[in-house]
């Protein structure tokens, strides 16, 4: 059984060894989260030189995984992804292997944000391509009016705190529903 989580990466070292499309898109889920983020790889993409990642343009090598707290790999090489699982493996530290599941210790879903809004989508690794697909139909349901439903939402939440009391007992399904009409969103 998988257990969902959202890792908090603002300011954490992460490396990211790979440099073609997979790797872009790796690359800019990663930095979303605000990940500290180093590129391994001789050959990159144009956009990853404007994208304030510390670039390393060259193969991987043993060792390189050493002070990182997260490791992703978009090579397609299995030689060099089992290489890193295996060194990941014996220091302690997370890895995922984009399209190969069994060279991870946990998978990343695909996401959409909007804002504060961020809803995931995952197969488990099974099948990446359906998690994007899903992705892409959620993409038209949740539109750029949800930023301002959470933040309004924020700010009612902050207001009960703001007067002591404590959400946990309040309903918030017909709160969420006005709000939702407020914004034009008809549920």
């Amino acid at each position: 059984m998988q257990f969902p989580i959202n890792l908090n990466l603002a300011g954490r070292r992460v490396l990211l060894v790979g440099g073609g499309r997979i790797a872009l898109r790796k690359a800019q889920q990663l930095l979303a989260c605000g990940a500290d983020l180093t590129v391994v790889s001789p050959d990159v993409v144009d956009e990853f030189r404007d994208m304030g990642v510390t670039l390393v343009q060259r193969r991987y090598e043993a060792g390189d995984v050493a002070g990182f707290r997260l490791v992703v790999t978009a090579t397609g090489n299995v030689v060099v992804d089992q290489q890193i699982f295996d060194e990941c493996e014996s220091l302690g530290i997370w890895v995922n292997s984009a399209d190969d599941p069994e060279r991870c210790t946990f998978t990343l879903p695909a996401v959409h944000r909007q804002g504060s809004v961020m809803v995931t989508v995952s197969t488990g690794g099974a099948s990446p391509a359906l998690s994007s697909y899903l992705r892409a139909q959620i993409s038209e349901l949740i539109g750029p009016e949800f930023a301002d439903i959470a933040a309004e939402l924020a700010a009612r939440r902050a207001d009960v705190h703001a007067r002591g009391a404590s959400t946990e007992d309040i309903n918030w399904r017909p709160i969420i529903e006005d709000v939702l009409v407020t914004h034009g969103v008809a549920r």
